[in-house]
């Protein structure tokens, strides 16, 4: 079994900002003007960017979106048991881990050759419009 591993992708500035991009047209197209946070796989901030327009009280969630997704290598969104949403656990877990978890949609991993390299999350909008920013955000990198 090896000791280190090698050869990891890694999203640069130029892929945070390519991502970022793409997520304000997304957010133009849809006329609602968006709190975006793009990071690195540690959660960590590369690109931010608030829209003129946007709810100053969504920039933080912007980024715990962002955050928990790139550390969960997962979506962001509440706790599920099966097709029930669980609200206990949801916000249990929000509550124990407010950097890691956030139990609204809007957080998307940015995903290179299985790798989670990053994140997106998205917030000013209903959880259906900062998905949908977000997941426009994360399709730059589909030809990465």
């Amino acid at each position: 079994m090896p000791l280190v591993t090698r050869n990891h992708s890694k999203l640069t500035l130029e892929g945070a900002r390519a991502v970022m991009a793409a997520a304000h047209r997304r957010a133009e197209e849809i006329r609602v003007p968006m709190d975006i946070a793009v990071v690195d796989e540690g959660g960590l901030l590369l690109v931010f960017e608030r829209m003129d327009g946007a709810k100053p009280a969504s920039v933080a969630i912007a980024l715990v979106k962002a955050q928990a997704a790139a550390v969960r290598c997962a979506p962001t969104g509440p706790s599920k048991s099966g097709d029930q949403v669980n609200l206990a656990i949801a916000l249990g877990l929000a509550a124990v881990c407010p950097s890691q978890q956030i139990p609204i949609r809007g957080g998307v991993p940015l995903i290179v050759d299985g790798e989670v390299i990053g994140a997106i999350g998205v917030s000013a909008g209903s959880e259906d419009e900062d998905l949908d920013v977000a997941r426009a955000g994360a399709a730059a990198l589909e030809k990465a």
